[in-house]
């Protein structure tokens, strides 16, 4: 039973791991404490996870409810790693915030109808028009995080978008989201590993790849730094302690094994975490441009979207390279923290487009309210990242369906009070669109960027 807990067997190998060590002592150290403390929220849970999502969504009808369980049952360092953006978190609660400001006209006397969601995007159908945004290093905030969403996806016909720094492979993750598969890359420096790459996610079924565009260089998160959160992790005592006081999450973190890399490690000398992050920060991302691109387009013979589209100039050459969708997003704010919010630049990037290509949005999504806004400004889909996460890490394995149902719900239900019988219904009437409520949108920009 020791044996098991300190270390993780994978076929015939045993990973054994300081992490593990470490943290499996302080799980045993914590175990008689966590035993008397009678039923506590983590040991409710276990009975939680088995209800039905119906049961769920009237306990966590919304995702700040999903947001304040999950702070509680992951350690402070994937929280912080989770929650935050950069620098004083301006921007994302300027995502936020101006979200919120958006305002929807609603139109009545439309006779009965029950609301569709069914929205065609890249010549596939979806059952809603949102999907699961790439999020790295997903299984540090729960294990197998990927498994969970991608079969949630797949469950319910909507994208599951795998990101090259996930802990998951390809192979494993585009059968579970039975063909609704989004891979999104981080661009490798090294053409073979940028081909071997493609050529791995198309054969694991993934149809449509997002090229990150808005991540040239690494961003300082401080909040992240004052966390703790390193790759791979200090375990200090302080940490040993966060990790103890959260037993569900230590437990199935030691039965998963210490979090890896696995849709990179093929291309890495050493399989530790050190090497790896080593790896990412030499030969992954970085500032791209249009004749990488170009290749990139004769190795993917799928749908590209460009993703971290913010200005109006970005805009007009990525239509003229030729892109698939693009992909208005500010990274959560996550980068840059005073980038203006995702929605504020999304309409005048609408009216540039103009139908010609999708317009993929994400950032600041919490509710299906901010969906349908979203959509009201010009967006064709939606990404949500934090939102599923918060989900994952809040319920386990019931997580990503409960996200997806919970935002389906509020999205259909907001439709019937705008007066909206399609998805199409909330572009199709201009006079009626959304309309930001916002202090000089942009402010400090030149009028051409945005």
């Amino acid at each position: 039973m020791i044996r098991r807990l300190l270390t993780h067997e994978r076929g015939n190998q045993i990973i054994p791991a300081a992490f593990g060590v470490k943290h499996a002592t302080a799980v045993l150290l914590y175990l008689p404490i966590w035993g008397s403390r009678g039923k506590s929220q983590d040991q409710s849970y276990k009975t939680r996870e088995h209800r039905p999502v119906s049961q769920l969504l009237d306990q966590y009808p919304s995702i700040e409810d999903l947001r304040r369980r999950a702070r509680g049952r992951i350690p402070f360092f994937s929280w912080e790693y989770l929650d935050s953006g950069t620098g004083r978190d301006d921007g994302a609660a300027r995502n936020t915030d101006a979200m919120r400001q958006v305002t929807l006209t609603p139109r009545f006397m439309r006779g009965r109808f029950e609301p569709e969601t069914k929205t065609q995007l890249f010549g596939q159908t979806y059952d809603a028009p949102f999907g699961v945004a790439p999020v790295g290093l997903t299984g540090l905030m729960w294990p197998e995080a990927e498994n969970i969403l991608a079969k949630a996806a797949g469950r319910v016909r909507i994208p599951y978008s795998l990101s090259t720094v996930a802990t998951q492979a390809p192979v494993t993750i585009g059968p579970l989201a039975k063909g609704v598969g989004w891979f999104q890359r981080y661009p490798p420096r090294d053409p073979g590993i940028r081909r071997d790459l493609l050529a791995r996610a198309k054969a694991a079924g993934f149809t449509t790849l997002l090229v990150t565009a808005d991540v040239p260089t690494g961003s300082t998160r401080e909040r992240q730094r004052r966390a703790g959160v390193t790759v791979p992790p200090r375990m200090t005592p302080l940490m040993i302690w966060r990790c103890a006081i959260r037993p569900w999450w230590s437990l199935s973190t030691l039965a998963a094994g210490t979090p890896r890399f696995r849709g990179i490690e093929k291309y890495v000398d050493g399989k530790d975490l050190q090497n790896m992050t080593a790896f990412i920060g030499r030969g992954l991302g970085g500032t791209l441009d249009w004749n990488y691109l170009e290749d990139v387009r004769k190795e993917w013979d799928g749908p590209i979207v460009i993703k971290g589209i913010m200005s109006v100039a970005d805009t007009r050459d990525a239509l003229s390279f030729g892109a698939d969708g693009i992909g208005v997003s500010n990274h959560g704010a996550r980068q840059c923290d005073g980038t203006p919010a995702a929605i504020e630049v999304l309409p005048r990037i609408a009216e540039i487009v103009d139908g010609r290509a999708p317009i993929i949005f994400d950032s600041g999504i919490r509710t299906g309210l901010d969906i349908a806004r979203a959509i009201a400004l010009g967006a064709d889909f939606v990404l949500c990242g934090r939102a599923f996460m918060y989900g994952v890490a809040a319920l386990g394995p019931r997580g990503g369906e409960q996200v997806a149902q919970l935002l389906l719900d509020d999205l259909k239900n907001n439709m019937s009070q705008l007066g909206c019988r399609t998805v199409q219904d909330l572009r199709d009437t201009p006079e009626d669109r959304g309309q930001p409520v916002l202090p000089a949108p942009a402010v400090g920009i030149a009028k051409e960027a945005i």
